[in-house]
């Protein structure tokens, strides 16, 4: 099991448009990072780059999934439109 350092609402988070990606204060003073492409992909996690902290990203993936993807139901297996 994973152990986050904290769990982040997308909300509370900055977005930076130069590098398309969701920033959030660490406390090592750099910052955690996802980026939209991660989180079209499902990803979760934001990470700083100068530590190993990590930090569990709450939002919900139906906003960052394009019109035409189809989306893995992970309870069923299958994959499903996500229209």
């Amino acid at each position: 099991m994973t152990a986050f350092y904290d769990e982040v609402e997308l909300e509370d988070m900055k977005f930076d448009e130069d590098t398309s990606s969701y920033w959030y204060p660490c406390p090592c003073g750099d910052k955690f990072t996802i980026t939209l492409e991660e989180m079209k992909d499902g990803e979760e996690i934001a990470r700083c780059p100068s530590c190993s902290l990590i930090i569990r990203v709450i939002y919900d993936m139906d906003q960052f999934i394009d019109d035409d993807q189809e989306v893995i139901d992970l309870r069923q297996g299958e994959a499903v439109s996500a229209h």
